[in-house]
C-alpha cells in the first residue's frame, strides 16, 4: 500500500472519528454530567437523517436541511426533556435504560409510518461533490467538510464549558444542584437546555451522515453503540475525552477494516480473509475498550469538570 493510498484512509478514520464525536458529544454532556443514560440519542440521530433529507428533497437547499434538522433535534429533545426525561433523574439507570429504550421503538415505527420502510438516499450538495488536492492527494470535498465540522463543534463544546457562564453552571450543576438552585438558577431549565443541546447535536450528526449513508429506520441504533464505547473509552462526563476517543476509534476502526483482510490474506485464502477480516475488524474496536477499561478503568481522558 502506497503512502498516498494509506493517507486516504488515515483520512477516512479521521472523517469517521469526528463524526463520532458529533453523536458522542451530546451523549456524553447528558449521561456524564446529567447521568442520564439516553438509549434514544440514536433515534434523535435518525431523525436529523430523515428531516434533513425530507427539506433537502423539497428545498434543494443543503444549509436549509442542516439547520432543519438541528432545530426540529433540539425542539424533539427539549419536550423529551420536559415530558418524559425529567421525570426520571432520580430513578434507577435501569428504569432510564428501560424508558429510553421503548422510546427507540416508538421513533423506529413513528419513521416508518412518516417516511416508509425504504431507505433514502441523499445527494451530496453540487457544491460539495468535488475533491480537494490535499497533501498532493484528491480527497471528497464533503468528507473533508465533516471533518471541518466536527473540529469547529469540537471547539465550540469546549468554549461552552469551560469560558461560559453557561458551561460553568452545566459542569457546578452536576455535582452541586442545590446550591446551583439556591442561588437562583433554574436547575430544570438549565438541564431542559442542555439536553436540547446534545439531541442538537445528535440531529447535526445524522444530517451530516445522509450523504454518505443511506437514511432508514433503525439506523441509529449501530451508530450509539460505538459512541457509548467512545465516551466509556475517553472517560465518562468528559467532552474532551468523548473527541480524543471518537478520534482513536474512528482510526483504530478505518485501519483494522482495512489492514485485517491484508494481513488475513497472509495465512489464509482471499475467501477466507474477505470473510473474516471485516468481522475481526468490527470486533477490535470492543478489544480496545475491554484493554483501556482494564489498564485504566476511568477512561483514557477522565472528566476534570468536562
Amino acid at each position: 500500500m502506497d503512502a498516498s493510498l494509506l493517507l486516504v484512509h488515515l483520512l477516512n478514520g479521521l472523517q469517521y472519528g469526528v463524526m463520532l464525536f458529533l453523536l458522542a458529544a451530546g451523549l456524553t454532556l447528558v449521561f456524564g454530567i446529567m447521568s442520564f443514560v439516553n438509549l434514544a440519542h440514536g433515534s434523535l440521530y435518525m431523525v436529523g437523517a430523515y428531516v434533513a433529507a425530507t427539506v433537502a428533497a423539497h428545498t434543494g437547499s443543503f444549509m436549509l436541511a442542516l439547520l432543519a434538522a438541528i432545530v426540529v433535534a433540539a425542539a424533539l429533545g427539549a419536550a423529551l426533556e420536559l415530558s418524559i426525561v425529567s421525570r426520571l433523574y432520580r430513578k434507577d439507570h435501569l428504569d432510564h435504560v428501560l424508558a429510553t429504550f421503548g422510546l427507540i421503538l416508538f421513533f423506529n415505527e413513528a419513521a416508518r409510518m412518516i417516511w416508509g420502510p425504504q431507505p433514502y438516499f441523499v445527494s451530496t450538495p453540487s457544491w460539495l461533490s468535488g475533491a480537494v488536492d490535499l497533501l498532493g492527494i484528491s480527497y471528497p470535498t464533503y468528507r473533508f467538510a465533516i471533518i471541518v465540522v466536527g473540529l469547529l463543534v469540537a471547539a465550540g463544546c469546549y468554549w461552552l464549558i469551560h469560558r461560559t457562564r453557561m458551561g460553568m453552571l452545566i459542569r457546578a450543576g452536576s455535582t452541586h444542584p442545590r446550591i446551583v438552585a439556591a442561588l437562583g438558577v433554574n436547575i430544570g431549565m438549565l438541564n431542559a437546555a442542555l439536553f436540547a443541546l446534545g439531541c442538537a447535536l445528535a440531529g447535526l450528526a445524522g444530517a451530516m451522515a445522509g450523504p454518505i449513508l443511506s437514511v432508514q429506520s433503525g439506523m441509529g441504533e449501530p451508530v450509539l453503540i460505538t459512541a457509548l464505547v467512545v465516551i466509556v473509552v475517553g472517560g465518562i462526563g468528559s467532552v474532551r475525552g468523548a473527541f480524543y476517543a471518537a478520534l482513536i476509534i474512528g482510526m483504530f476502526d478505518t485501519i483494522a477494516r482495512v489492514f485485517l483482510p491484508l494481513l488475513l490474506r497472509e495465512f489464509g485464502s482471499r475467501q477466507f480473509a474477505n470473510a473474516a477480516g471485516p468481522a475481526l475488524a468490527a470486533m477490535a474496536v470492543y478489544v480496545l475498550m475491554a484493554v483501556v477499561l482494564a489498564m485504566r478503568p476511568q477512561g483514557l481522558f477522565p472528566s476534570r469538570g468536562a
